[in-house]
C-alpha cells in the first residue's frame, strides 16, 4: 500500500482510532498524524522561534520522538495536547541549546566595540545593525509604496528628525509632510499586513513534511507496549475510565472478600494450635496471591523487552494463572477438612477451652437460622462458629458460612449459588478470590463474561492477564482466536481499531455503575458484617 491510499481510508478515523492502529504498527495511521498536526505544530514552533528552517526541524523531532513514545500516551482523545507538550519541551530545549553556542563573530565585535570612539550612550555597534532578514523583510514591505509616501517616512525614521526638517529638506510644507507620513504608515502597515499573511500561507508544511517525517521513523520500530487507555478511548474515553475502575475492584473484590473470612477464622479459635493453624492458612493464602502478583510482573517486563519470546511469556502467565487456581481450590479444600479435624482434636485434648455457651457443639449461638421459610428452607442461614465434624453445609435462601449453599444469594468459604461471594465462588453471578460463573468477578474470573486481574472467558476483561475465546483485554498479557488487545496480544486481530470492535466495551455502557456498585454491596458489606458478628459472638471465651 502506498503511503497516501491508506490515508483516503482512515482521514475521518477520529484520534484515538489513529494510535490505536499506529500502536499496531500502522504506518499509514501515523502519516494521517502527522498530516492532521504538522501545520498546527509548524506555526506554535515558529512563533516561538522566529526561523522557518528551525521550526520545521523542531516538529519533525517532535514527531519522531512521538512515534517512539507513543505507548506512554495514557489518552489518546488528547494526542494534540500531548504533541503540543513534545513540541514545548523541544521548543525549550532547542533554546536552552542555541543560548549555549558562542555568538558568531562575538570576537571581532568585542573588539571593535572597545576602539569604537562613539560615547556609550549613543549604543553599541551590535544595537544599532540589523540583520539581512530584517533588511529583506524592510525593502518587501518599502518597495511596494509609492515614492512620494516612501521619501518622507524613510527620512523621517532614519534620521530620526522632525517634521520640520524632513519639510525643509524636501521643499514641503509642514501639513504636505505630515499627510504623507499618514499615509505612508497606513500603506506601511497594510504593506506588512499583506504581507506577513502571503508569507505564512506559502511556508504552509505540505506532502513534502509528512514524507520527510514519515522517512525519518522508517527505520524506527513501532512500541511495543499497546497502552490499555488508548484501547478504550476507541470506544469512548469516560466509558473505558470506568471499565478499568471496575476491572481495578474486580481484581482485589476476592481479596477484600478471603481478607475478612479469614479474619473471622481467628475469632473462632480457642486453642493456640487453631490459631497457628489459621495464621498459616491466611498467610498460604496471601503469600500464593504475592507469588502471583510478582509473577506477573516479571513475566510482563521480561515479554516487553524481548518481544520475541511473548508467545512463551503469555503461555507461562496463562499456567500462572491455572496454578493460582489450583492452589486455591486444594487449600481451601485443605482449610475446610483440616480445621474440622483440628477442632475435634482440641475439643478432646482442651476441653477446658470449650466451655462457653457458644462452644458447645450444636450450639444456637453457632448458627442464625430465620424463622421465615420458604418452601421449607430459611430465608436466612448463617453459621458463625468454627466448622465442625458432622456439620452439614450452611442452605438458605440467603446463606453464608465455610460451606454455603443458597437459593439467590451465598457468602463464605466456599459460596455455590445464583450469586456467590466468597473465596471460591460458582454461580451465575460470581465474586470470588477464584470465581466461576456466567459472569465472574473475582482475582481469577471464569467466566462467559470475566472481570479480574487475571479473566478467562469468552470475553476476558482483566489486569494482568486475559484468555477469551473471542476476545481478551488486559494491560497484560491477552490471548484470544478472534481478537487482543494489550501489550503482550496473541489473536487474528491485534491492537486494531477492529479488535476494538470487537472486544465491545460498550457491553458496559449501561451496566458498570451497577456492576460497580454490586462489587462493593456484595463484597464488603457481607464480609464486614460476618466479621463483626463472629467476633461479636464467638470472640469471647
Amino acid at each position: 500500500m502506498s503511503l497516501f491510499k491508506a490515508r483516503i481510508r482512515i482521514a475521518d478515523t477520529n484520534d484515538a482510532g489513529l494510535v490505536l492502529a499506529s500502536l499496531g504498527g500502522d504506518r499509514d495511521a501515523f502519516c494521517e498524524i502527522v498530516t492532521r498536526y504538522q501545520n498546527l505544530l509548524c506555526s506554535l514552533a515558529y512563533s516561538s522561534l522566529g526561523d522557518l528552517k528551525y521550526s520545521e526541524d523542531v516538529t519533525q523531532e517532535t514527531f519522531v520522538e512521538a512515534w517512539k513514545k507513543l505507548d506512554s500516551l495514557r489518552d489518546p482523545e488528547k494526542l494534540k495536547s500531548w504533541l503540543c507538550g513534545i513540541l514545548r519541551y523541544k521548543v525549550s530545549h532547542f533554546r536552552r541549546k542555541e543560548a549555549n553556542q558562542p555568538i558568531k563573530g562575538a570576537d571581532e565585535l568585542e573588539e571593535l566595540d572597545e576602539k569604537n570612539e562613539t560615547p556609550a550612550s549613543e549604543g553599541k555597534l551590535e544595537d544599532q545593525a540589523i540583520s539581512a532578514q530584517q533588511q529583506a523583510l524592510l525593502w518587501q514591505a518599502l518597495e511596494k509604496m509609492p515614492e512620494t509616501y516612501r521619501e518622507p517616512l524613510i527620512l523621517f525614521y532614519r534620521e530620526q528628525c522632525s517634521v520640520e526638517y524632513v519639510a525643509s529638506q524636501l521643499d514641503l510644507t509642514e501639513d504636505t509632510v505630515k499627510q504623507r507620513l499618514s499615509r505612508g504608515r497606513k500603506q506601511l502597515q497594510k504593506a506588512m499586513i499583506t504581507f506577513v499573511e502571503d508569507t505564512l500561507t506559502k511556508s504552509k508544511q505540505g506532502t513534502a513534511f509528512t514524507v520527510a517525517v514519515m522517512a525519518a521513523i522508517q527505520g524506527i520500530s513501532p512500541p511495543v507496549k499497546a497502552s490499555i487507555l488508548g484501547t478504550g478511548a476507541v470506544k469512548g474515553g469516560l466509558l473505558f475510565k470506568w471499565a478499568s475502575l471496575l476491572i481495578f475492584m474486580a481484581s482485589f473484590a476476592g481479596i477484600i472478600s478471603s481478607y475478612f473470612g479469614l479474619r473471622a477464622g481467628l475469632a473462632q479459635s480457642r486453642t493456640q494450635r487453631e490459631r497457628k493453624r489459621t495464621i498459616l492458612f491466611v498467610s498460604l493464602f496471601f503469600g500464593i496471591v504475592i507469588i502471583y502478583i510478582l509473577g506477573m510482573f516479571g513475566l510482563k517486563h521480561f515479554a516487553v523487552n524481548d518481544h520475541t519470546m511473548a508467545a512463551g511469556y503469555s503461555t507461562a502467565a496463562h499456567l500462572l494463572v491455572l496454578a493460582f487456581i489450583t492452589s486455591y481450590v486444594v487449600l481451601v479444600i485443605r482449610m475446610l477438612k483440616g480445621m474440622r479435624k483440628l477442632r475435634a482434636q482440641e475439643r478432646l485434648f482442651h476441653p477446658e477451652a470449650f466451655q462457653a455457651q457458644a462452644d458447645q457443639l450444636h450450639s444456637k449461638q453457632r448458627e442464625y437460622k430465620s424463622r421465615l421459610r420458604l418452601g421449607g428452607i430459611p430465608l436466612i442461614h448463617f453459621r458463625f462458629g468454627m466448622p465442625e465434624i458432622g456439620d452439614k453445609p450452611i442452605v438458605g435462601w440467603i446463606a453464608g458460612g465455610d460451606l454455603a449453599y443458597g437459593i439467590l444469594f451465598a457468602w463464605g468459604g466456599v459460596a455455590i449459588a445464583p450469586i456467590s461471594v466468597g473465596i471460591i465462588s460458582i454461580g451465575a453471578i460470581s465474586i470470588g478470590a477464584v470465581g466461576f460463573g456466567l459472569f465472574g468477578i473475582g482475582t481469577i474470573a471464569v467466566g462467559a463474561i470475566a472481570f479480574g486481574a487475571s479473566a478467562i472467558g469468552y470475553k476476558a476483561y482483566a489486569s494482568f492477564s486475559s484468555l477469551g475465546w473471542e476476545s481478551a483485554f488486559s494491560n497484560g498479557f491477552s490471548t484470544a482466536i478472534d481478537a487482543a488487545i494489550g501489550p503482550i496480544a496473541i489473536a487474528q486481530e491485534v491492537n486494531t481499531p477492529l479488535a476494538a470492535d470487537i472486544a465491545n466495551l460498550s457491553l458496559m455502557d449501561q451496566s458498570y455503575l451497577w456492576i460497580m456498585a454490586a462489587i462493593i454491596v456484595l463484597v464488603i458489606v457481607p464480609a464486614v458484617l460476618h466479621s463483626n458478628k463472629v467476633r461479636k459472638i464467638m470472640g469471647k471465651h
